[in-house]
């Protein structure tokens, strides 16, 4: 029987390497000055664009489950990593993999079959396209490849995923904003398009210590919509170092648990 106990050593293991590594990075001045936004826990991606020259590490583990007539199945994501780098002021590349784990169990006898790999590799690119002024929100554009080839044997497609979104941004007060994002995905096994969506509000408690709380789902064009929740705090230890955790669930049929925690930092130019 797999004990949960190996995912959460796993994932300490990578906070607390990666955790090492920022802290003891040569951190310019202008560094630690530039107030960080990342694009994890949530699911809305920012609307914000990495700084130019500097290269940003969003990293984390995760634990989902699903069951439907007694057949359970559970996803560990051991390591979910995003590199995001800024070309331009207002372009930036980014890069990601992660490597996961799949367990599959009935009426509480767990399968022999696992599988178990990275995923495929994302690459792709966010642009800048206007910053927020009274009512008009900021707005950035991004999409992304998913390419076959990159993936273990156990989740390698056979063709290449693809989706874009935009991403918007409102200040509301102070302490509290929204984001939110539109868009589609098309990947295989899904006859299709799938239009996405997302909806998240932060509330800044403290400098360091912020609270959020979304939705998001999408509309497969030949299948049900799925709707989801989740909620969950982030912490910054300094402005270029953040921790968070995550909690969720589904609205609709589907996803039973979910469970995140990460580590974001930017690396200085």
């Amino acid at each position: 029987m797999y004990k949960p106990a190996n995912f959460y050593r796993s994932l300490f293991t990578l906070l607390g390497t990666f955790f090492f590594f920022a802290e003891n990075s040569k951190a310019q001045e202008n560094d630690d000055s530039i107030e960080m936004v990342t694009d994890r826990p949530d699911a809305t991606e920012s609307a914000s664009i990495v700084p130019k020259g500097f290269l940003q590490v969003e990293t984390g583990g995760f634990y989902e489950s699903f069951e439907e007539n007694e057949f359970r199945t559970e996803i560990w994501g051991y390591n979910t990593t995003l590199l995001r780098y800024g070309v331009f002021d207002n372009l930036e590349l980014r890069l990601g993999w992660s490597f996961e784990e799949t367990r599959f169990s009935s009426n509480g006898m767990e399968a022999p079959n696992v599988l178990s790999g990275f995923s495929p590799l994302l690459a792709g690119a966010k642009v800048a396209i206007a910053e927020e002024d009274g009512w008009l929100p900021q707005i950035a554009l991004l999409g992304h490849l998913y390419l076959p080839f990159t993936a273990s044997d156990d989740y390698r497609p056979e063709t290449t995923g693809t989706d874009f979104r935009f991403a918007f941004a409102h200040t509301l007060s102070e302490k509290s904003s929204i984001g939110y994002n539109i868009g589609a995905q098309w990947f295989e096994g899904v006859e299709g398009v799938a239009y996405i969506y997302t909806l998240s509000y932060g509330y800044s408690v403290t400098e360091r210590l912020g609270l959020y709380a979304e939705v998001y789902g999408d509309f497969p064009e030949n299948g049900k919509a799925n709707h989801l929740w989740d909620a969950g705090a982030t912490y910054a230890i300094k402005n270029n170092i953040q921790l968070d955790a995550t909690v969720g669930s589904s609205i609709t049929e589907g996803q039973d648990i979910l469970l995140s925690a990460g580590i974001s930092f930017r690396l200085p130019k």
